[in-house]
């Protein structure tokens, strides 16, 4: 066999893992698992121009919870996740699976109980910059016409297999 043949073969897409159960975006429109946190936008209940920024981490279960504008959530203690985050949780739930989200935040969970049921949830410091930086630059490419032709800021991947 030759060695372009069976050598590795190198794209300029990343798999995606398809949601475990369909989920509505109205209430939490952004949520990724990255930079060993939970972390995604909730949308407030009482005012539709506002948003919380709302992260778990891994390990220590550091909550963080604040809008758009760097104020923190009224409704978060440092034992106590607030509603943005118990949202965060459950739409998670739905999107990657009970079992992924747990091994990833390391929280131990019994047989048919909750992501929130695991918890022993500490203060973290907020992340809401980096974390809505990320929703916004997703939300950036919902606006790009559909076209075949390669997104500049993704051309430092290979098309294509990789010269010699």
């Amino acid at each position: 066999m030759d060695r372009d043949e069976a050598g590795p073969v190198r794209s300029s897409t990343s798999p995606q893992v398809p949601p475990v159960n369909p989920r509505k975006l109205a209430k939490v429109p952004f949520l990724e698992l990255s930079e060993g946190r939970l972390q995604g936008v909730v949308s407030s209940g009482s005012d539709i121009e506002r948003v919380y920024v709302s992260s778990v981490s891994s390990g220590d279960h550091g909550l963080s919870c604040s809008t758009n504008n760097n104020r923190p959530c009224g409704g978060l203690s440092s034992t106590y996740a607030c509603k943005h985050i118990q949202g965060l949780l459950a739409e998670a739930e739905k999107q990657f699976g009970t079992a992924r989200v747990a091994r990833y935040l390391t929280i131990e969970i019994a047989e048919g109980e909750t992501l929130f049921s695991g918890l022993h949830p500490t203060q973290a410091p907020s992340r809401a910059a980096e974390v809505f930086s990320s929703f916004l630059r997703h939300l950036a490419y919902l606006e790009i016409p559909v076209s075949t032709e390669p997104l500049p800021e993704m051309q430092w991947f290979p098309a294509g297999p990789v010269p010699k």
